[in-house]
């Protein structure tokens, strides 16, 4: 049967209204308001902790804690050379300075740490600037005519 507008439909569960506790008897949840009777979760105000399972231990605090998360770890946004190249003939650019790669596409945020890696080719010769580079993506680069210039990273503020 063809959609039009006469038989159109809401898909379910489109329109059912919040639930409305404590509205008399005839509601279906007067009386308690849902609460049950007595105990902690039918008192005003009650809030219980995350994970929280009565008294007994939670769960996260139940299983074992294992590794280590370095707070000092410098996450770089990986971009690869086939894919600066099929971004160059697209948008004829032939320089991509770290304010481009936000506009171009290559990066999330204008603050993104980026390595060039060296998967794929460059055909046509193109100055870029990035934090990082690896050797192939530097060889490469430079056999095309371009140029890789590595910036000093801003993440010496530890030190």
């Amino acid at each position: 049967m063809a959609k039009n507008l006469s038989n159109l439909r809401a898909p379910k569960k489109a329109n059912i209204g919040r639930k409305r506790v404590g509205r008399g008897m005839g509601s279906g949840m007067g009386k308690t308001s849902t609460r049950g009777h007595k105990g902690q979760g039918s008192r005003s105000g009650s809030s219980l902790m995350r994970g929280f399972e009565g008294g007994q231990m939670p769960l996260h605090r139940r299983l074992p804690k294992r590794g280590f998360t370095n707070i000092f770890r410098v996450d770089y946004t990986v971009i690869n050379l086939s894919r600066i190249q099929q971004v160059a003939t697209e948008k004829a650019v032939s320089t991509i300075a770290i304010e481009d790669y936000r506009t171009l596409g290559l990066a999330s945020s204008r603050k993104a740490m980026i390595k060039i890696l060296g998967n794929g080719e460059v055909t046509t010769p193109i100055t870029i600037t990035a934090h990082k580079f690896s050797k192939s993506a530097i060889e490469k680069i430079e056999k095309a005519g371009g140029k890789a210039i590595m910036l000093e990273a801003e993440v010496k503020a530890a030190e």
